[in-house]
């Protein structure tokens, strides 16, 4: 079976499979609809399944037509990030590099190894926006996002960069004049630094709230996790944060980890993009950054 003449038309049946459409992509691609389907019927052919069910609410994936979308993102996304790691050895890495992510992410995971990438890609003028705002880079100008928590724009590229889970923390000072609790039930008299406005329940309102019975003392309600962490590490009291914001501080001793996330919650992170292909730009970016994050959070 001569798989590798048609593996040329699974960028094109992802393309269907987002939009849901023949004839949308047909008019982006400036061919007739009946070519579309043409090279997509000998797709079928060759994987010897059917990949769509028509509806009246358009196309549909088989569930042999799910499994191949999965897959066939994951190889072209290799494909692309090798064929941009290996172009940029060869290619002149300068222009604009336009990338959004939240500003306390930025502080302690961008801006401590910018100088030496300066140094490395003198001609790449790094734009970041700082913002807490859910950027598009398909809508926006941005090369690619930092994201945090489920994916939900599916025509986005994902490349999954670090895993976000949460500790209660507190400085070495603060316990030893205050005691170290084991879990939720020793909180009571404690000093928590929470965030002051949580709407989605992130932070201490989503493990402490529950139990109405008991009395938590919030000794510091503020809206940045970056001036939380720095409160914990000055012995204001014990703050709820995610590991990256707290681990470089658990690392070098400021911080002491109190306890886990009693619920266990985890969620990933993720950088995203509008295009297929990983410009050499970003792909210095990207592993500049993961071999950052795998330092300090450890590999995803």
């Amino acid at each position: 079976m001569d798989l590798y003449r048609y593996t040329e038309n699974l960028s094109l049946f992802i393309d269907i499979a987002r939009n849901g459409s023949f004839s949308s992509v047909a008019r982006r691609h400036g061919v007739n609809p009946s070519s579309i389907m043409r090279k997509i019927n000998r797709l079928e052919d060759v994987m010897r399944i059917k990949l769509f069910i028509r509806s009246p609410r358009g196309l549909m994936l088989t569930d042999a037509g799910e499994a191949l979308y999965l897959r066939s993102i994951k190889i072209l996304d290799a494909l692309c990030d090798m064929y941009s790691e290996i172009g940029s050895m060869n290619t002149g890495l300068k222009g604009t590099l336009r990338v959004s992510c939240l500003p306390t992410f930025a502080k302690l995971h961008i801006f401590p190894w910018l100088s030496e990438f300066k140094k490395n890609f003198p001609d790449i003028d790094l734009a970041l926006d700082l913002t807490e705002r859910l950027t598009n880079p398909s809508i926006e100008r941005l090369d690619a996002v930092i994201r945090i928590g489920p994916l939900k724009d599916s025509v986005l590229y994902a490349t999954h960069i670090a895993d976000q889970y949460w500790i209660a923390c507190a400085s070495p000072f603060y316990l030893q004049n205050h005691g170290h609790p084991s879990g939720l039930d020793e909180l009571e008299g404690h000093h928590l630094l929470d965030k002051f406005q949580d709407p989605y329940s992130i932070c201490w309102r989503r493990v402490i709230y529950q139990d109405p019975e008991r009395k938590h003392h919030i000794y510091l309600r503020c809206n940045d996790f970056d001036a939380l962490r720095i409160s914990a590490v000055h012995g204001l009291g014990i703050a709820f944060l995610p590991n990256w914001v707290v681990g470089n501080d658990i690392n070098a001793g400021r911080l002491v980890k109190v306890f886990d996330d009693p619920q266990r919650q985890t969620q990933e992170i993720h950088l995203l993009r509008a295009e297929p292909k990983v410009s050499p730009r970003l792909t210095v970016f990207l592993q500049t950054l993961r071999k950052h994050l795998a330092n300090e959070l450890g590999k995803p």
